[in-house]
């Protein structure tokens, strides 16, 4: 699934692709191209199964074959959503494009064109991106946001005249299944009630507009996929006889960005991962260590600083020697303070920083890391890849800090340095990604190990 641009509708196009083949009882597996929590969360609420990326800077070619050929076993189809635009990457010559993926994996394209404000135009754009390199496997259109049937009539009759490529859908643009978005994106799914019914409510206008039948024999006609090399069936899973280590890991609706890949390679070191909210829980489960990953601690903050019970039950614990692994919005909340539009909070005060919320990215994009501690993971000078997306930075630092990375791309703390080290707390505006991050799971199990 591609589009000429971001934010033309493929996320609302894939929900309801999955939501509308799982009614007709397909088992679809859900994947998204690049680093993004979001879409994924979405993806996966309507397949009812997990969501996997697919990312070439921080997996590589061959890693994206196993895990595809991996976590499609046992579905009847496999949707991949791109980012950005069809033809959007890093690289001049277009090798970690969405066009990229889709020769990669050997899929077809499906093209969703914003058509607002356009008509005979829009030919041009969908023509121009059929005949550039790697069009060629766009093999279906479908156009999004038709204001009239004025305007429907203009651009299917020009389409039809001048592309070969058939036009398998239509969707208006005043519809109420339209999903807000937000300065990191879309609105996460899970973050308001009624999910449940936003999916089917997308599914069924994508069940009205779209033509299934036609969209369904295209991806079969998909060549087979031959097991990648290096791609080894799942191992049986190992009874671990001692008891397994309890980590808490804060999963509501403010923090919720995690890799299911990462989850489960710390599953198998041996962690027993306990869920835990920040929101509504007051004190914490025994445990020993705790995980906090990304999210919007900043949409939630004054929810967050009046959870005092559970904020103190954290802080004694933390100053006792309770180790945290915390990333972007970990780092956030394990703060002092939080300043958003002339508004502060309390928050954790694990940290001997404040955290000040900006209206433009302060980190955004790909990062490359490169560790700087001797005895620390990743080691001194190794470098791994990772990613960053924040409208937020880090003041007031105090004494006793150090750092973990040094940034070689990306901006991290404060352009030169990632990583927040300080008594037992590791804390980061870097995401990882186990696959991209060999140790990273060990590592981890180590450090909660004390």
């Amino acid at each position: 699934m591609g589009a000429t641009r971001k934010s033309s509708g493929k996320t609302l196009v894939s929900i309801g692709l999955i939501a509308a083949f799982a009614r007709q009882g397909l088992r679809v597996h859900p994947f998204k191209k690049g680093p993004d929590y979001i879409d994924p969360r979405w993806l996966a609420a309507a397949a009812g199964r997990e969501c996997h990326n697919l990312d070439f800077f921080m997996m590589g070619r061959e890693t994206i074959l196993s895990n595809f050929f991996r976590y499609a076993q046992g579905a009847d189809l496999a949707l991949v959503e791109g980012n950005m635009g069809l033809f959007d990457g890093q690289d001049l010559q277009g090798s970690d494009c969405g066009a990229a993926m889709a020769a990669l994996l050997q899929t077809p394209i499906l093209l969703v064109v914003d058509c607002q404000g356009l008509a005979r135009g829009v030919v041009p754009l969908v023509t121009g991106h059929i005949g550039f390199p790697g069009g060629e496997r766009i093999q279906g259109i479908i156009l999004n946001r038709i204001g009239s049937a004025r305007q429907e009539g203009k651009i299917v009759a020009a389409l039809q005249h001048y592309c070969p490529v058939p036009i398998l859908g239509i969707l208006p643009r005043d519809h109420d299944s339209v999903i807000e978005e937000r300065h990191l994106g879309l609105e996460p799914a899970g973050e308001r009630d009624g999910l449940t019914e936003r999916i089917a409510a997308i599914g069924q206008l994508v069940a009205e507009h779209l033509n299934l039948e036609a969209i369904l024999q295209l991806a079969r006609r998909a060549p087979p996929l031959p097991p990648p090399a290096r791609f080894a069936p799942p191992a049986p899973l190992l009874r671990v006889t001692p008891p397994r280590k309890r980590v808490a890991y804060v999963t509501d609706r403010a923090f919720h960005f995690y890799y299911p890949e990462n989850l489960e390679a710390l599953r198998d070191q041996g962690v027993e991962l306990v869920p835990i909210s920040l929101l509504t829980d007051e004190t914490l489960p025994e445990v020993a260590g705790l995980y906090i990953g990304g999210g919007f601690p900043e949409m939630f903050m004054d929810s967050l600083a009046a959870n005092q019970h559970l904020m103190g039950d954290m802080r004694q614990k933390i100053a006792a020697g309770l180790p945290v692994y915390a990333e972007c919005g970990g780092l956030m909340v394990l703060a002092e303070k939080m300043h958003w539009h002339g508004h502060t909070a309390t928050m954790v005060g694990a940290l001997p920083i404040e955290i000040r919320m900006g209206n433009r990215p302060q980190g955004f994009g790909y990062m490359e890391l490169e560790g700087r501690q001797p005895n620390l993971w990743p080691g001194p000078g190794i470098r791994l890849p990772a990613h960053e997306f924040h409208y937020s930075r880090v003041t007031e630092i105090g004494e006793g800090v150090d750092f973990a990375y040094r940034v070689i791309r990306g901006h991290g703390i404060d352009g030169r340095h990632d990583g927040l080290l300080f008594r037992r707390i590791f804390a980061s505006y870097a995401h990882i990604h186990v696959d991209g991050a060999p140790g990273w799971a060990r590592f981890l199990a180590e450090f909660w190990n004390g």
